[in-house]
């Protein structure tokens, strides 16, 4: 009488070379768990046996991380004095150079910084001549020293005043002119693209040299050709993760684009409360694909490693267990014998798996056709 187990070998065996099967042969059962199969068997059913072997795993890790703007490409502008918006002269998208104008502001701070530097200059010219004027004197034995002492003392006065006037207005980026006017041109500190804009025309704005301290920013200027990708690495891995390590970027702004940079810094310094590193990755980006505040997966490539790895195929998923079919012999007849033999899997990587346990180098394993095998333990 044929056992269950054995007639489906059989039938497999038929099966696989496309005929009715055969009536079986008396032959000895195989032991629970085992499977055996003649190598005529084996060819028909497709199965492949190969030798497990160490082959280098590149290690990577994965983090989350967010899209931010290249500090040396990105400004915020402030107007640096109070006032009222008289014109807009930037919109948003609009891309601006170095010094071009963003807004006019109606402003009489500004106005009272022309006037004391007017000032200051007039007082200069006076002082000089009150200089001169005491010297003829003293010349003309009309005039104590003490007189011309003291005229030279008032005149640096006056020079000093002339140059924290200069120095004012420099502070405003305005013009040294000799007309006193209250229209303060904002113009953009670096070459970019309108990001941000924050005022309107007839708006009230306190600046940033008022008593008020509630400056507001008015326009963000930024270059997305280059921006930043800041992550966080835990405790366990900073020692894993150096600056130069190269890591591909995934938005799903942009599936099937991959995005590349090399990490430049890696923080010395953990967060106290989340007990992570920070990262940040400079990514070229002339597409502006990537945006300021987006999320993405970042993977950080750390070297390869060898690792015992077998092909995807070989491993096969038994409900929370995975198990490899390992060609563990010959019986004298020349049956090749399968056994089932569970492992313990880790990276995953271009078809291969790393094995941590459950199996050595130099083992024969089925990479193909072990569905078949199972169905039959």
């Amino acid at each position: 009488m044929l056992r269950p187990r054995h007639a489906a070998l059989v039938a497999l065996a038929a099966l696989a070379c496309g005929r009715p099967p055969d009536p079986p042969a008396a032959a000895s059962p195989a032991p629970r768990g085992q499977v055996w199969l003649s190598p005529n068997q084996v060819a028909k059913a497709k199965i492949r046996v190969e030798t497990t072997a160490r082959r280098p795993l590149s290690e990577t890790l994965i983090t989350g991380g967010k899209i931010a703007f290249d500090d040396l490409l990105v400004s915020h502008v402030f107007s640096p004095v109070s006032g009222r918006v008289t014109r807009i002269d930037a919109e948003l998208g609009q891309k601006v150079e170095k010094g071009q104008a963003l807004a006019l502001i109606d402003s009489p701070d500004l106005g009272s910084a022309y006037s004391d530097l007017v000032k200051a200059q007039a007082d200069v010219i006076a002082a000089n001549h009150d200089i001169k004027r005491q010297r003829d004197l003293l010349g003309a034995h009309a005039a104590s020293e003490a007189a011309v002492e003291q005229s030279e003392d008032n005149q640096r006065k006056a020079q000093a005043e002339l140059e924290r006037a200069q120095l004012k207005i420099k502070l405003l980026h305005a013009s040294q002119g000799d007309v006193v006017s209250q229209s303060y041109l904002l113009r953009s500190p670096i070459a970019g693209e309108v990001v941000a804009r924050n005022i309107n025309p007839g708006a009230e704005i306190q600046g940033m040299l008022s008593s008020a301290n509630i400056a507001n920013e008015l326009f963000t200027v930024g270059d997305l050709g280059r921006v930043w990708m800041l992550a966080d690495v835990y405790e366990a891995d900073i020692g894993r993760v150096h600056p130069g390590d190269e890591v591909h970027i995934a938005s799903i702004a942009s599936p099937g684009t991959t995005f590349s940079g090399r990490v430049d810094f890696v923080s010395d310094v953990l967060d106290p409360t989340t007990r992570t590193a920070h990262l940040r990755v400079t990514v070229e980006n002339p597409d502006k694909k990537l945006k300021p505040e987006m999320y993405v997966t970042a993977t950080v490539s750390l070297g390869e490693r060898p690792a015992l790895a077998v092909p995807r195929t070989a491993v096969l998923r038994l409900g929370d267990e995975s198990i490899v079919f390992v060609q563990i012999g010959k019986t004298e007849t020349g049956l090749l014998e399968f056994a089932p033999r569970p492992v313990t899997t880790g990276a995953e990587e271009d078809g291969w798996i790393e094995i941590l346990g459950g199996l050595k180098a130099g083992e024969p394993i089925v990479t193909e056709g072990g569905i078949l095998l199972s169905s039959q333990v």
